[in-house]
Order: structure tokens, then sequence, then C-alpha cells
């Protein structure tokens, strides 16, 4: 489920809880799914438990997860995030797209750029 990449410059941590953001916004990882246990999770990747801790603790204060004491931590409702993640996708894309049009990229050649991304994506 998850795999570290140790050449990233990023923080381990951070490197988690991308992961999870990302399982959590495809719908992989389901609302109200126990999220595995600190010490499990550890043991799988072979690393201090604290920086598992620290990676749910940013993802609790992202709103990606909630705890229930004694219980463990759980997946909040996606919904928001996927909203929030596509409201900033189109300001990047309207941004790709300006500069696109400034270097004289065409509508009908980024259209098929568009759509060989989306036929790559489905196999």
């Amino acid at each position: 489920m998850i795999v570290l990449d140790y050449q990233d410059r990023r923080p381990i941590y951070e490197q988690i809880a991308d992961k999870f953001q990302t399982l959590i916004l495809k719908g992989v990882l389901e609302e109200n799914a126990q999220m595995p246990s600190v010490r499990k999770l550890a043991m799988d990747l072979a690393i201090n438990p604290n920086t598992i801790q620290r990676a749910y603790m940013l993802l609790e204060s992202q709103g990606y997860i909630y705890p229930i004491k004694g219980r463990g931590n759980f997946v909040s409702s996606r919904r928001a995030f996927v909203d929030e993640e596509k409201r900033q996708f189109f300001v990047e894309f309207d941004s790709l797209v300006h500069h696109g049009l400034d270097i004289g990229v065409a509508q009908p050649e980024l259209a098929e750029h568009i759509g060989r991304i989306y036929e790559e994506g489905k196999q």
C-alpha cells in the first residue's frame, strides 16, 4: 500500500501522509475505514513509530483522518477534499492553458494531448 522513496528529499512522514492522501482522494480508503495502527505500519515499513505518528498528526491536522480514543484513526469524509483538490487543479490548469496560449499551443493540440493522457490512464 505504501512504498517509500528514500531518494526523495521530502521527510518520510510527509511521503507517508501524501500516499495516504492519494489513497483517500481516490477512494481506495473509504470513509470511516480504520487506518493501519501506528505500530503495525511502522513494522511493515521498518521505520520508527514516531514517524508514522507524525504523518498521522499531519493527516489529522489537514482533516483527512480523525482519531477515536482507544480505537485508532479513521478516514474522514473525502467529499470536501475532492472538491478542494479539483478546485486547486483547475486553478493550476487554467494557468498552464494561459501559458500554452502565450507560447502558441493550439486548442486541437491541447485537446489531443489531454485525450492521450486520459487513454493512458485507462490502461
